[in-house]
């Protein structure tokens, strides 16, 4: 027998407490009962988001939520700013193109940090942009990117828009919208929110539903505005998820028990006990300003990422993530989102010793745990 560790930047693990809400018998979407769950899930994605407006549920995954954020926003021929530092955010500048859109890419080094004096500079040379697309945290290589500054700049042009994606960044870190000036935030389910794939989110400001009315992309099933008026009513415009949207009530309830700022602490001092784990065997982390929602590691030279992701989950049980596109078999990853905890990092480091020993990796064995362990001290 051997226990399984799901440290996936998504799925990710689900407490018992919102499997068992899942589990409660069908109810039919437009009864009171249902009514009332969907009344706290609005409450509590507003608090989560930090925004006094509504923030619409989409029965999809993130990419439908992205999607809707151009197709709602913005027109054929329209100009927008995409910053492309790994796969998520060249997905911003497909979407965009898929609809007519003009993209003004900013391309950054996958791993590297994101000055926002460039993102200044592509508004100061393209002021007609209708919005800036980014990621608050790019999970293909586990970096951080500084949305509060971008948003503080965006600010500063009334006919942009900041449009952040969120999936890995709500329940993980700060993302207050309306404090910062986030216009339009993206979620998912099956993230930080543990639980299953299949919910998406967007957190829409008044200036973005202002310039929503401009719009001439065609909808029908991503309609923000008809989504919004059902949501008014304790309604969704189609049939929801029912057991997701459930059990979301009971996520929402656990991160509001936990209190946000343990939240984001908890998941900070995981990953950085990921990192000090990685790095007192000798291994180095990818992203130069790395995200506290997943951990990118390079593999030792002359080992294959793709071996040891292979050899973590088929003999160690833990499930972590390759790398996508050309780091594929040059970087591994672990995620420390959600409903993670320490045990599941001191887990993780020393199913990583157990790999590279067995991959023939010359290191002091136990280093790794050690240095873990001495960061999780305080946890």
């Amino acid at each position: 027998m051997q226990k399984r560790y799901l440290l996936a930047p998504g799925p990710t693990q689900i407490p018992p407490e919102v499997l068992l809400k899942m589990a409660e018998p069908m109810v039919h979407h437009r009864n009171p009962m249902f009514e009332t769950v969907v009344e706290d899930v609005r409450a509590g994605l507003k608090f989560l988001f930090g925004t006094r407006n509504e923030v619409l549920i989409f029965a999809s995954s993130g990419t439908g939520a992205m999607e809707g954020a151009v197709t709602n926003m913005l027109s054929p021929g329209d100009r927008a700013i995409v910053v492309r530092s790994g796969k998520f955010g060249e997905r911003w500048a497909e979407i965009c193109e898929a609809y007519g859109v003009i993209t003004i890419n900013i391309d950054i080094p996958w791993g590297d940090r994101l000055d926002p004096s460039a993102v200044e500079a592509a508004l100061k040379a393209n002021p007609d942009a209708k919005a800036v697309y980014m990621q608050a945290t790019e999970t293909s290589t586990g970096t951080l990117f500084p949305s509060k500054e971008i948003a503080a700049i965006v600010k500063n042009y009334p006919g942009t828009l900041m449009v952040v994606d969120g999936i890995t960044g709500v329940g993980v870190l700060p993302l207050p919208m309306d404090e910062w000036g986030i216009d339009i935030l993206i979620g998912g389910s099956q993230k930080a929110l543990m639980l299953p794939p299949g919910l998406a989110f967007a957190g829409v400001s008044d200036k973005a539903w202002e310039q929503s009315k401009t719009s001439k992309i065609p909808k029908f099933y991503f309609n923000w505005a008809g989504e919004r008026e059902n949501l008014k009513k304790n309604q969704t415009n189609f049939t929801p998820a029912i057991s997701l949207i459930t059990g979301l009530r009971e996520s929402l309830r656990l991160l509001k028990e936990e209190g946000l700022e343990n939240v984001y602490r908890r998941s900070e001092m995981l990953a950085k006990a990921t990192r000090e784990g990685a790095m007192a065997i000798g291994l180095e982390i990818f992203s130069k300003n790395p995200s506290p929602a997943v951990t990118a590691i390079c593999a030792p030279e002359g080992i294959d990422g793709q071996a040891i992701y292979k050899t973590l989950w088929k003999k160690y049980g833990v499930t972590g993530a390759g790398g996508q596109d050309f780091l594929k078999g040059r970087i591994f990853r672990l995620a420390t989102l959600g409903y993670a905890d320490k045990y599941d990092v001191i887990t993780a480091v020393a199913a990583i010793e157990f790999t590279l020993n067995d991959l023939g990796y010359a290191f002091g064995l136990g280093t790794g745990v050690a240095a873990a362990v001495n960061c999780l001290k305080d946890l």
